[in-house]
């Protein structure tokens, strides 16, 4: 069963928070180290949606499951037609086709605020699901920053992806 994709709702913090707070913990597709609060997700999540970014939630009856979001590429004014994504999925909620739904929705809401590149800046090149995920919606490699992130005592490389938006580079925007 596919989650209903929705905009993230302020509501939703506590779970995204939650959600996020795993990933920082456990993983390494985040190279933070120590997880954010609340507040401070509140502060992230209002500036994107201020910035125009689609901001999304996968939601089942048992409440959300997974949340994607757009954010700058990089702050210069040049890069303002490119985003880099992020996609986070609750651990008991991985491998179900939530973060393709997630990631497929993202992609359009993107192409729909006027993006034209998207950037998929992955951490940890032994993150084969992210790395087959972008690969399957349409993403390619770009190349691989060696040895960037030190976490969990070991590290990490970082991989870039990126795909088209809309027109992408065939047009001015």
């Amino acid at each position: 069963m596919l989650p209903s994709i929705r905009q993230a709702q302020p509501a939703d913090l506590p779970a995204i928070t939650a959600i996020y707070a795993h990933a920082v913990r456990y993983g390494t597709a985040s190279f933070e180290l120590d997880p954010p609060d609340e507040a401070e997700m509140r502060q992230r999540y209002e500036a994107l949606r201020a910035g125009r970014h689609p901001y999304l939630v996968a939601e089942l009856a048992s409440g959300i499951v997974g949340y994607a979001y757009t954010a700058p590429y990089r702050a210069r004014p040049a890069y303002r037609f490119a985003v880099e994504n992020s996609v986070y999925v609750a651990p008991q909620s991985q491998r179900l086709g939530f973060g393709r739904a997630l990631l497929d929705r993202l992609i359009i809401e993107a192409e729909r605020s006027g993006f034209r590149q998207m950037i998929a800046v992955i951490g940890d090149s032994a993150n084969t699901a992210s790395i087959e995920l972008h690969r399957a919606a349409g993403f390619r490699m770009v190349g691989t920053f060696e040895n960037v992130g030190f976490k969990f005592s070991r590290w990490l490389d970082t991989v870039l992806m990126q795909r088209p938006l809309g027109e992408g580079a065939a047009s001015a925007p």
